[in-house]
């Protein structure tokens, strides 16, 4: 059975993407089968692996609104990792979706279509929308478990509150097993006493795990999708890449213990 999680925040700005890219290749890299789901409309995840939206025929929203089989629309990327890319055209999925009975449940049915097809992936990760709209909960609906990037400062804090909401609300209607497997800090500054202090109430302020280790600020990460693949390609010493596989190897881990 795959594992599936949502990263999630509808705060922009939070490495979210960067979290979902960074993460597949480091699971990848690890010897573990990996489908990434574009669930944006801006389509970031799929610029940042190399693949241009507008070249592209077929995309997730052709899959959650069209009923097309997810197989027709996943493509390998340069980092290991297959991906179901998204264009613009996903923008028009929230209102498609917002009058058919089942909405929330579209990505789970495409991700249990795979696994019923014998597709099926140890990991999927979903790159949610900045939003907390329909397909954030799909999404949620879909997922075993939300880990959320917040970047290490006060004001990235507020909203943080809402996802819980929404969380709650998930839980009640349509996935009593989703679990909050906690908050991950990025665009970490050490060196700074506000970077500090943030990382050190987060756990507190939410009642959330913080999952280790921070991933540190640095401008490896905006240099790599420029060339179409994720930090573990360009840089695969630097310390960003190394955060990343330590946080997947501690997220294997908690899969495996549950």
């Amino acid at each position: 059975m795959s594992t599936t999680l949502a990263i999630a925040n509808q705060k922009g700005g939070v490495a979210k993407t960067t979290t979902v890219a960074s993460l597949g290749a480091a699971l990848a890299e690890s010897g573990h089968s990996v489908l990434l789901v574009d669930l944006d409309p801006q389509a970031c995840l799929t610029f940042s692996l190399g693949i241009d939206p507008e070249d592209l025929e077929t995309s997730v929203h052709h899959v959650l609104t069209k009923g097309l089989d997810a197989r027709e629309a996943i493509i390998p990327t340069d980092d290991g990792v297959h991906l179901l890319p998204a264009t613009i055209e996903l923008a028009r999925a929230e209102a498609d979706l917002l009058t058919r009975t089942g909405r929330e449940h579209v990505v789970k049915s495409a991700l249990e279509q795979l696994e019923d097809d014998g597709a099926g992936y140890d990991w999927v990760l979903l790159d949610c929308p900045p939003s907390l709209g329909v397909l954030t909960v799909a999404a949620l609906t879909a997922a075993r478990a939300v880990v959320v990037p917040l970047q290490c400062e006060t004001l990235s804090h507020r909203g943080v509150g809402q996802l819980l909401d929404t969380v709650h609300d998930v839980r009640r209607f349509t996935n009593r097993k989703l679990e909050v497997w906690g908050v991950l800090p990025t665009l970490y500054d050490g060196r700074t006493n506000h970077a500090r202090t943030v990382l050190e109430t987060i756990s507190d302020a939410y009642d959330l795990d913080v999952i280790e280790p921070p991933i540190p600020k640095s401008i490896k990460f905006a240099e790599a999708p420029a060339v179409g693949r994720s930090i573990l390609s360009t840089s695969r010493s630097h310390k960003g890449a190394q955060a990343y596989r330590d946080v997947a190897a501690n997220l294997v881990k908690r899969a495996g213990s549950r």
